[in-house]
């Protein structure tokens, strides 16, 4: 998928393809996470957002997304959450 050095650097966010979707990377206190880059709001890329408060914030309207569970905040909606596996420099993710 990627290497560790093009991981986000600490409490960002950065979107990267695998095959034919594209994720969303958060380092979120030093912690990997990986999620669907697409706001169940309106369709905004989350790898594009912030971290505030542990939280993806949405770039577009503001929706806050919980990296370890998927779960916005407000809604209770969540996104697809996939595990990460960082081995020898590589990252990789199971979709």
């Amino acid at each position: 998928m990627a290497s560790q050095s093009e991981l986000p650097g600490p409490n960002e966010a950065k979107e990267f393809t695998c095959g034919d979707k594209t994720i969303c990377v958060a380092n979120v206190n030093d912690e990997i996470s990986a999620m669907d880059n697409v706001c169940l709001h309106q369709g905004g890329p989350l790898g594009q957002g912030v971290i505030e408060g542990g939280k993806v914030i949405c770039p577009w309207h503001g929706w806050a997304y919980d990296p370890k569970t998927g779960a916005e905040e407000m809604s209770g909606e969540k996104v697809a959450v996939y595990p990460v596996k960082i081995e020898g420099g590589d990252v990789m993710i199971d979709l």
